[in-house]
C-alpha cells in the first residue's frame, strides 16, 4: 500500500505540473528605445557668441516644440552687395530690429545663411534643439525658419554657396521622418496667415514664406529654386 507521505508527495507534484501548464509563457524583455540621430551631418554653424548677439535684448527664454517637420525659407531684404565679413554686424542690427520694432522676443529666424555660404545661429536656445521661432505666422510650431541674407527678387541670382548652406542646414535639422520632397500637414495657430486659426494646411516640407503668408518672401528667384533645393536636401540625407 502507498504510504500517506508518498500519496501527499505525488499530489504536490501533480499540482505543480498543472500550474506550470496553465501559466502564461514568460514575456520577452523589452528592448531599450533607440535614439534616432539626425539624417544628415551637422554643418559648421557660427554661434551667437561669435557673431556677438546682444543677449541683454532677449525678452524671454527659448520655447521648444516637437521634432522639426517643416522648413520655411525667407530672405532678409538686405542689399546683395554686402561683404560677408559684415554679416555679424548685419545680424546684430536685425536682432535689434526684430525685438524693438517687431516686438519679438529675439531674432525671428532659427538660422541665417550669407552669400558666402556661412550658416549663423539665429534665435537662442541651442542649434541642436527644436527652438520655436518667430519666422512664419501661424506655423512656427514644429518648424524652422532659414533666412537667406539678401534680396532675391527679379533680376537677382542666388549664389551657389548660399544655396548650399541652406541645403546643409535644412538636411540636418529636419526630423528623420520628414521627406524633403514631400508635404506635411500643419495646423495654423492664428488668423494672421493665409489660414485661419485651427485650419489645417498641407504644405511642402520645404516651403517658401509666401506659401503660408501673404508676402513676396523669399523673392521670386529664390522661390523658383525650391524644387532644386528639395532634391539637394533629399540627396544629402540618409536613405
Amino acid at each position: 500500500m502507498w504510504s500517506r507521505r508518498i500519496v501527499l508527495g505525488a499530489g504536490v507534484v501533480m499540482l505543480a505540473l498543472l500550474v506550470m501548464r496553465d501559466a502564461a509563457p514568460p514575456r520577452p524583455a523589452r528592448s531599450e528605445p533607440v535614439a534616432v540621430g539626425p539624417a544628415a551631418p551637422r554643418p559648421p554653424i557660427v554661434s551667437r557668441k561669435v557673431w556677438r548677439a546682444d543677449e541683454g535684448l532677449v525678452r524671454e527664454r527659448a520655447t521648444y516644440t516637437g521634432p522639426v517637420s517643416a522648413a520655411f525659407l525667407h530672405h532678409t531684404g538686405h542689399l546683395n552687395t554686402y561683404d560677408c565679413a559684415d554679416a555679424p554686424r548685419m545680424l546684430r542690427a536685425m536682432q535689434k530690429d526684430h525685438i524693438e520694432s517687431e516686438g519679438w522676443d529675439d531674432i525671428g529666424y532659427n538660422f541665417v545663411v550669407d552669400r558666402c555660404g556661412t550658416i549663423y545661429e539665429g534665435r537662442a536656445g541651442g542649434v541642436g534643439r527644436p527652438v520655436r521661432g518667430a519666422h512664419t505666422k501661424g506655423f512656427n510650431t514644429d518648424s524652422i525658419g532659414i533666412a537667406a541674407l539678401g534680396s532675391f527678387g527679379p533680376g537677382t541670382t542666388v549664389p551657389p554657396a548660399l544655396e548650399a548652406g541652406i541645403v546643409k542646414v535644412a538636411a540636418w535639422k529636419l526630423g528623420p521622418e520628414a521627406d524633403p520632397r514631400g508635404t506635411v500637414r500643419l495646423v495654423s495657430t492664428n488668423d494672421e496667415s493665409k489660414y485661419k486659426e485651427g485650419e489645417a494646411a498641407v504644405l511642402h516640407v520645404i516651403s517658401g514664406h509666401r506659401d503660408s503668408f501673404r508676402t513676396n518672401c523669399p523673392g521670386d528667384v529664390l522661390y523658383e529654386r525650391l524644387p532644386v533645393i528639395r532634391e539637394s536636401v533629399a540627396r544629402l540625407r540618409k536613405p
